[in-house]
């Protein structure tokens, strides 16, 4: 077989894999997403239905009922044993950063006083983004990366990034924890109440039909500003950590 060979049943069969690995409906709507990519190139794009419904896929719910924030205490921290991986998480919870920006953060590029700057090899999508700088709880976060890093990154010299990636999962998983992109979502709501004054409406706060024409104007800009701290192109999608 080549790239050209995708039949409709590969297709029905790889996405009955997918389900019986109980994936989530957001990675399979991801992965179809790959396959109809796929399809175009080899110019078969008649061999997979138009709607994701056709193979038991519910459309992905992008705002749920319960907030996802996290928060990363002391004792939780203490059960991490590798200090690179404490680390990261540090810099997750301060700077609302992905994994793998935080994984790949070399503090001694990105630490510009006032201000990070993130490269495109370690951002999602490839765009260079900077995040404010705001806090003197973040600023002891970075000073210390400093120290644990020098002129590196909070991967260790003698490691590449996948290893580094299952030395990460390895050690939250033993220290009991998981959904560590919950870590974004308390970023964004703590930003949304420093920019506004109020909280989200995950965190209790009024929901945005509430809000007066002048609350609303500082909502929408609070919310362009987060979402391109957190790396998203779109305003809308602060819902997902904000609500409505």
């Amino acid at each position: 077989m080549n790239a050209t060979s995708l039949k409709p049943k590969h297709v029905d069969a790889l996405v009955a894999r997918w389900q019986a690995n109980n994936l989530s409906e957001g990675t399979l709507k991801n992965r179809m997403s790959a396959l109809r990519w796929w399809a175009e190139k080899i110019n078969k794009q008649n061999i997979i239905a138009r709607d994701n419904s056709y193979y038991g896929i519910a459309p992905r719910q992008l705002i749920g009922d319960a907030s996802k924030a996290k928060e990363l205490t002391a004792e939780a921290l203490a059960r991490i044993k590798d200090p690179y991986v404490r680390m990261t998480l540090e810099l997750q919870q301060a700077f609302g950063l992905r994994r793998e920006e935080a994984i790949k953060f070399a503090p001694a590029y990105a630490d510009r006083d006032d201000r990070l700057v993130l490269k495109p090899s370690w951002t999602k999508g490839g765009r260079t983004r900077e995040i404010p700088v705001n806090t003197d709880a973040q600023r002891e976060v970075l000073d210390r990366s400093h120290q644990l890093a020098g002129k590196g990154s909070l991967i260790p010299s003698n490691l590449r990034y996948v290893e580094q990636l299952r030395r990460y999962e390895h050690h939250v998983s033993q220290a009991g924890l998981s959904k560590m992109h919950g870590l974004r979502h308390a970023y964004a709501q703590q930003r949304y109440e420093t920019l506004t004054g109020w909280a989200c409406p995950m965190a209790g706060g009024p929901r945005r039909e509430t809000l007066s024409p002048e609350q609303l104007d500082v909502d929408r800009e609070a919310r362009l500003t987060i979402s391109q701290e957190l790396g998203h192109e779109r305003e809308q999608i602060t819902a997902v950590y904000l609500g409505h």
